[in-house]
């Protein structure tokens, strides 16, 4: 769902929530696991499934011009039966087929506006009966809220226009979607118009059994040299799928008035990959689909064709002739050739901006410099002009006049980030370097400069009314843990002055500015026992002297019984030095000095750095809700379980050195030192010790139970554990395997499955669309392991992706678990 100029300040409650779902006691905590029958969808304890079911938080979105907001009920949980429709994967899309959509299960099923001045809720008349908002997106000016309804009986796809000041929804008539690719419609900048991209025909197809016409046939290039070939899934297989993706993706531009409701068709219909409307109103970066396609990547490398086009729709500028890309350099700082990153200039009618690559996209290259960034203005009839010569990649452009923008760069190997003021309309004025940090370094963050909607209704740098200041914000890392900030910073010394920091015992993080000089700001404050709530703050003299105006929403807590849940951010040493921290819940009923050491279940997700003090950097704070999801470990507190979410897990590899050359050994250092610190505390029993994570947790979790007997059982989800089937790099890898042998064959879980000797629960959906993790993962290393006599199961969930979506598949989920670690770490 998606929503566009505007800023979504949290997913919050609003109004009276259900009675409590959370109740920790002990005999909940000690209630015997459901017995798992071997077919059928099974249902967990009731502590448990309570909070799958429990109520789920409203959508509170801000408008561009900060005095109204967008508030929209969040749906159920879908069933199974909504998840199992219809749904095509071609080229790496996934599409639901009826509405010519991208595959979407949930809808919004309210829609209100909020004037946040008077802090006051508004209905909207109007509405369809039968509301199922797919997308939302505010005019530049918040003059008018644009929304996308579904109707799931005949598959239309409507657009409807709110008028924000009358609070009364109208619909486009013969009006009918495609939103494929995107949202399918694009706000002028002048807010009276929508570039829409239409069906061009309401046929839906589906793929036939047919006899084959021949074999599908492909040739390598043996003058390409050494290219990286990441594994993707749902790709093409033959022509049938590729007539099939043509026909889905085939879209008809056309123009509506917000005002009249007239819609006016531009050129003809075409594979439209990308559109984008120019500040100015009066031209469209198009970006179009070409064949020959591919069998071996998805349909971003497909030939495109970028060009400037007229409302009209004839063509003003071919940009780029942008050949297929089966593969690019070995390195993740690699790029394609020619020109890329195509955009308009935010505040000028119809100026262009790209990159290009002066090393051949080749990072093995040794140059000085890497990419030219250059800009070109309508119509297009001069030659581009140079704006700068970087170093490493460009990374974007943060625009505010002619005088001022700011431009990144990055480079992924060494981590290195850096940001330059530019003067886009002054050639002669030399760029000057405002910040060159590492990434990883989040203690030295100095935040993201805040944005508005400018003059043009395109994002541009929020100044102060005086123009000789910016702001930033950000999450504020320290050895405390994360306190956010503000700071207003000046243009042209740079000197900073703190107007806001987050203050215990809350966690605040600042979301908008009210006025252009940050008097009056919007925040999120959140505590370990009440739940994010969006306030409007005055600012003070110094970073701790706020006062709050006015709160706009009221969320209580809906798990009272866990307001004495014990929270705690613990830091601990690995071995070797490396610093590491986490955050430990003890349930209500554990008392320090008295109670007997808990069974543990930790929660985590490997890192790779470049920098062992970059490493030991805390995240979190001890001051955030204690959100109980069900797509965590935190529900096992109920079944009396101390939980370590989010430990350290960091994989380094300083100089010249590679994190994963020794990961093995560090990730097992840093699940000991998190073990020792929890039984040095007396909170946890060395010998019930659980380990669970997902997606590249779950690679975790295998390989250490593949490579040490600290655990008593795992849970993995949705991993890949072999990694000779992700050949040409992993997560933050990019050495090949046939350079690499070594540290791909040691970093696969499979390659030791007869060393698994504890019980490891892998759960996988059975249509992951996650690059890597292919379903196969899981059913080869549970063979494996069936095969060698060790203690597995496999869960195969049907229709389901990367991330669990029916009500069924979690439900079920968390019986398994909680199956697992009654029987195999509880006791």
């Amino acid at each position: 769902m998606v929503l566009r100029h505007s800023l979504t300040v949290g997913l919050l409650t609003l109004g009276l929530l259900a009675t409590p779902v959370f109740a920790q006691d002990q005999a909940a905590a000690n209630e015997p696991a459901k017995v798992l029958k071997e077919a059928g969808y099974q249902e967990p304890v009731k502590v448990l499934k309570d909070i799958v079911d429990a109520p789920r938080p409203s959508m509170f979105s801000v408008g561009p011009k900060r005095t109204m907001a967008v508030i929209a009920d969040v749906p159920d949980l879908p069933s199974i039966a909504v998840v199992a429709q219809p749904e095509l994967k071609l080229a790496g899309l996934r599409i639901h087929p009826k509405y010519f959509s991208a595959s979407r299960f949930s809808y919004y099923p309210s829609l209100a506006l909020y004037d946040i001045p008077n802090a006051k809720k508004l209905s909207i008349k109007g509405l369809p009966a039968n509301l199922n908002v797919a997308t939302m997106s505010w005019s530049p000016d918040q003059s008018k809220l644009a929304f996308n309804n579904v109707d799931p009986v005949s598959g239309a796809s409507t657009l409807w226009i709110v008028d924000a000041k009358t609070q009364t929804a109208t619909q486009l008539k013969n009006v009918s979607l495609n939103s494929v690719v995107d949202s399918g419609y694009e706000w002028f900048g002048d807010s009276s118009r929508l570039l829409l991209t239409l069906r061009a025909n309401n046929d839906v197809r589906m793929p036939a059994p047919q006899t084959p016409s021949g074999p599908v046939m492909q040739q390598t290039d043996a003058q390409a040299g050494v290219r990286q070939l990441r594994t993707y899934q749902d790709l093409l297989t033959n022509e049938d799928d590729a007539k099939l993706f043509e026909h889905y993706l085939t879209t008809q531009l056309a123009i509506a008035n917000a005002s009249t409701g007239s819609v006016e068709k531009i050129g003809k219909p075409a594979l439209y990959w990308n559109t984008s409307v120019a500040p100015g109103g009066k031209e469209i970066l198009v970006t179009k689909l070409q064949r020959p396609f591919s069998y071996v990547v998805s349909a971003n490398s497909f030939p495109q064709e970028v060009s400037v086009i007229d409302l009209k729709g004839n063509t003003v500028k071919q940009i780029a002739q942008v050949p297929l890309i089966e593969g690019l350099p070995t390195g993740n700082d690699a790029v394609r050739t020619g020109i890329r990153n195509v955009s308009w200039r935010n505040d000028a009618p119809a100026t262009l901006v790209w990159a290009e690559a002066l090393d051949g996209g080749d990072p093995a290259k040794e140059v000085t410099e890497r990419d030219v960034v250059k800009m070109q203005s309508a119509p297009f009839t001069t030659a581009p002009r140079e704006l700068a010569r970087l170093g490493s990649r460009y990374r974007g452009i943060t625009w505010s006049d002619g005088q001022l923008a700011l431009l990144n760069e990055y480079w992924w190997k060494n981590r290195k980030i850096k940001q330059w003021r530019i003067a886009p309309d002054a050639p002669n004025v030399a760029p000057k370097l405002l910040s060159d940090r590492s990434s990883e370094d989040s203690y030295n963050n100095p935040g993201s400069e805040m944005t508005m909607v400018g003059p043009l209704g395109k994002s541009v740098l929020a100044r102060s009314s005086d123009g000789k200041s910016m702001f930033r914000v950000g999450t504020g890392a320290s050895k405390e843990g994360n306190r956010p900030f503000l700071d207003r910073v000046d243009i042209e010394s740079q000197q900073t002055q703190r107007l806001f920091r987050s203050q215990a015992p809350y966690y605040e993080a600042p979301v908008a500015l009210l006025d252009p000089d940050a008097r009056t700001i919007l925040i999120n404050r959140q505590s370990v026992t009440v739940p994010s709530n969006v306030l409007v703050v005055k600012t003070g003299a110094d970073e701790a002297s706020y006062k709050v105006e006015r709160a706009l929403t009221n969320n209580v807590n809906p798990f009272p019984e866990l307001s004495n849940v014990r929270k705690e951010l613990i830091h601990y040493v690995r071995k070797d030095g490396v610093k590491l921290s986490g955050t430990l819940y003890l349930p209500p009923s554990f008392e320090p000095g008295k109670s007997a050491p808990l069974p543990v279940l930790m929660w985590a997700y490997p890192a790779e750095f470049k920098s062992a003090d970059a490493a030991g950097q805390v995240t979190g704070s001890p001051y955030t809700f204690n959100n109980i999801s069900y797509w965590g470990p935190l529900p096992f507190l109920a079944r009396g379980f101390a939980v370590l979410d989010n430990p350290s897990f960091p994989i380094v590899g300083e100089g010249t050195a590679e994190p994963n050359d020794t990961y093995i050994t560090q990730l097992v250092d840093d699940a000991a030192a998190a073990i020792d610190k929890l039984v040095d505390m007396k909170v946890g029993d060395r010998n019930r010790m659980a380990i669970g994570g997902h997606s590249y947790g779950a690679f975790m979790t295998a390989n250490l139970l593949a490579h040490s007997r600290l655990f008593k059982a795992g849970i993995a989800r949705s991993g890949a554990y072999n990694r000779t089937l992700t050949p040409f790099g992993f997560q933050s890898e990019e050495r090949n395997y046939w350079t690499a042998k070594d540290v791909y064959r040691d970093m696969s879980p499979f390659n030791y499955a007869e060393n698994i000797k504890d019980a490891l629960l892998i759960i996988h959906g059975a249509d992951d669309n996650n690059p890597g993790t292919f379903p196969i993962q899981s059913e080869r290393l549970f063979a494996a392991i069936k095969g060698l006599g060790g203690n597995a199961r496999l869960v195969m969930l049907p229709n389901e992706s990367h991330g669990y979506r029916a009500r069924e598949s979690l439900l079920h989920m968390l019986a398994e678990e909680d199956a697992w670690l009654m029987r195999y770490v509880k006791p």
